[in-house]
């Protein structure tokens, strides 16, 4: 007699199909959590269970009543808690064409939206979705209408949150674009951005602005809208207010940026504190802002160093800086040579001066 043996079905290892994969013990799970509970006066947190995934057809009945009005909020609402809860919803909620549907809501205030918290949930999920660049490319439209909507919510919105989260995804969405599309936005773009640098709402926000203003400056007229919209008298004052070493190096990044035209040095001249306080960051950061400070430097030295600017540059005690700066390997071959050409520059009128301590004098280049 022939006994059939009866086949096994066991969990199976996928990188390993040979080794054997138990089953999860959820009442394994279920007494550890109640000994987390039980002990949690003792600093112990209880973990979550975890949450299956949610399926594409539920996210796309969620996506189609948000354009019923009466249903759209609640279904935002679980929307971004779907969004938060994992990174595979993420990919779910950006794979089913949610983009699409969110920035439409965000384009079309007045179409049956009855208030401005509407458009600012769709705005978080949008930022929380971490889009990809294909996403991203989407979100910006073909002539850039979802640019002029976040500009829009951020003229408008006393949300602070809409406003960083609108700073942040304009700042994800430049790094993909074509630049073609970064020479197109518009001036009023630029004053919304310098406002937040302004108010300073958040930390966040303020990084995000910056990042955004340094990538799309050298593009087009950028520089120029930059300029025009008041950033270097903020870039100023936010240096001599802020002693947070990461934003002090993107504000002299921008300022170095923005000094390489004629109104950007005009601009840093005409502010009392505009040489002084980047001179003042040479030497107080790191070499990262002190390079930076000595480019800005060079740019008024040789493009704006009439006498009274030549005169200025003395007095704040550039001049001995730039000598010391040629006698230690502070920031490298490349920001000692600028020094050097910023004091050959103007040698007829700081070379023969008594104020010059001799250590520093040996220094000055012939």
């Amino acid at each position: 007699m022939v006994v059939q043996q009866k086949e096994c079905h066991l969990p199976v290892n996928q990188t390993n199909p040979y080794r054997y994969r138990a089953p999860p013990n959820h009442t394994l799970r279920r007494l550890i959590q109640s000994w987390c509970t039980i002990n949690a006066s003792s600093g112990i947190e209880r973990f979550p269970t975890p949450r299956l995934p949610v399926s594409k057809s539920q996210i796309l009945k969620l996506l189609q009543d948000t354009k019923s009005p009466h249903l759209r909020m609640k279904c935002l609402k679980r929307l971004r808690m779907i969004v938060l809860e994992s990174d595979m919803n993420k990919r779910s909620v950006e794979a089913v064409g949610a983009v699409d549907n969110l920035s439409y809501i965000v384009n079309n205030p007045s179409s049956n939206v009855t208030s401005s918290s509407e458009v600012d949930e769709a705005i978080s999920i949008l930022f929380h979705l971490h889009l990809s660049q294909t996403g991203l490319k989407a979100l910006f439209g073909k002539n850039g209408e979802f640019v002029e909507a976040l500009t829009h919510v951020m003229q408008r919105t006393a949300n602070d949150e809409s406003r960083a989260y609108s700073v942040s995804l304009l700042k994800s969405m430049m790094e993909v674009v074509e630049p073609v599309q970064v020479m197109s936005l518009k001036p009023h773009l630029f004053i919304e951005l310098t406002r937040i640098l302004v108010e300073q709402i958040s930390p966040k926000a303020t990084k995000a602005a910056l990042k955004l203003l340094i990538g799309v400056c050298p593009w087009g007229r950028n520089r120029i809208k930059i300029v025009e919209a008041g950033a270097v008298p903020v870039l100023v004052d936010a240096l001599l207010e802020c002693n947070e070493k990461r934003i002090i190096e993107m504000v002299l990044m921008l300022l170095h940026q923005l000094c390489l035209c004629a109104d950007g040095r005009a601009e840093l001249l005409k502010h009392g504190e505009g040489l002084a306080v980047v001179s003042k960051k040479i030497f107080r950061v790191s070499p990262s802002p002190s390079e930076r400070a000595v480019r800005i430097l060079y740019s008024v030295a040789k493009f704006s160093g009439n006498t009274s600017v030549v005169r200025e540059m003395f007095q704040l005690g550039v001049v001995g800086k730039l000598c010391f700066l040629l006698q230690v390997d502070y920031c490298g071959s490349k920001t000692s040579e600028k020094a050097r050409e910023i004091l050959k520059m103007h040698a007829g009128a700081w070379k023969n001066s008594s104020c010059i301590p001799y250590n520093l004098f040996s220094s000055y280049p012939s």
